[in-house]
C-alpha cells in the first residue's frame, strides 16, 4: 500500500493515525497476504494519486472495485488496456455517445479522465477475487467518506456524479452550495435502463464546470 505523497497527504493525514484505521491496515496487509486480492496493492490509492485534491473538478463515486483477474485498478469503472470493457462501463460508453457524440472506446482505461481532474473513487477500496463486496465494512467507508468530506468543503465547484444507491447515499454529506451533485441509478445492466440512459452527466458536468469559468472536461476516451 504506497502511501499518498501528493496534496491529499495533509487533509486525510489524521484517518491515518485513527484506531480504525490502524484496524484497516491490518486487516487489509492480512488479506493481501493470505488470498488473492484486487486491486494490486501499488494500484490500491490511484484515484488519490492520478488526481491530486487541488485539480479536483468532478467525482464519480464507485462502490467497490471490480473482482475478475486483472480488471481493476484503482479508479472506479476503469479497467486495464487489453481487459474485456465490463458491461457498466459499456453503458457508461453508450451514455456517453448519445450525450456527447463521443466516439465509443476500444479499451476500458479511463487514466485520462483522472489526470483531467476526475477524482474515479470507490468507496471501498479493495476486494477478494471474484467476491464482490467481500471487504465491505472494513473500514474502508470511513476512509473514503473523510475524502468525501474534505471534497466537500473545497471553497470552489466541483460536480459529484452519484451512480446507483450506495453512491446516493452520500448526498447527504454534500451540503456546500458551491457544488453540483447528480444522481441516477446505476450504469449496470439490471438498472441503467431506469433513468441513467437519458440522464447526460457528461454534458451537465461540462455546462456547470464552463459556467463557473473552468474549463471543461474532454471525455473522448481515444
Amino acid at each position: 500500500m504506497p502511501p499518498i505523497s501528493n496534496d491529499w497527504l495533509e487533509p486525510l493525514s489524521s484517518e491515518f493515525k485513527k484506531e480504525y484505521y490502524k484496524n484497516l491496515h491490518k486487516k487489509v496487509v492480512e488479506e493481501y497476504n493470505s488470498v488473492l486480492v484486487f486491486p494490486p496493492a501499488d494500484d490500491l490509492f490511484n484515484a488519490f494519486h492520478f488526481t491530486p485534491l487541488s485539480e479536483v473538478k468532478a467525482v464519480i463515486l464507485g462502490q467497490d472495485p471490480y473482482h475478475g483477474d486483472g480488471q481493476a485498478h484503482g479508479l472506479c469503472f476503469s479497467v486495464k488496456k487489453g481487459v474485456d470493457i465490463p458491461p457498466s462501463l459499456v453503458n457508461i460508453y453508450n451514455e456517453l455517445h448519445e450525450d456527447l457524440g463521443c466516439q465509443i472506446p476500444n479499451h476500458g482505461c479511463l487514466e485520462k479522465w483522472a489526470k483531467q481532474g476526475v477524482l474515479l473513487l470507490n468507496t471501498v477500496l479493495t476486494v477478494r477475487a471474484h467476491q464482490a463486496l467481500s471487504h465491505r465494512g472494513i473500514g474502508w467507508e470511513q476512509f473514503t467518506d473523510a475524502a468525501i468530506k474534505v471534497l466537500n468543503e473545497q471553497d470552489r465547484p466541483i460536480v459529484f456524479i452519484l451512480w446507483g444507491k450506495p453512491a446516493q447515499e452520500k448526498k447527504k454529506m454534500l451540503d456546500n452550495p458551491k457544488h453540483l451533485v447528480l444522481t441516477a441509478p446505476h450504469p449496470s445492466p439490471l438498472s441503467a435502463y431506469r433513468g441513467f440512459f437519458g440522464s447526460k452527466p457528461f454534458s451537465k458536468t461540462n455546462e456547470f464546470l464552463e459556467k463557473n469559468g473552468i474549463a471543461p472536461i474532454d471525455w473522448e476516451i481515444e
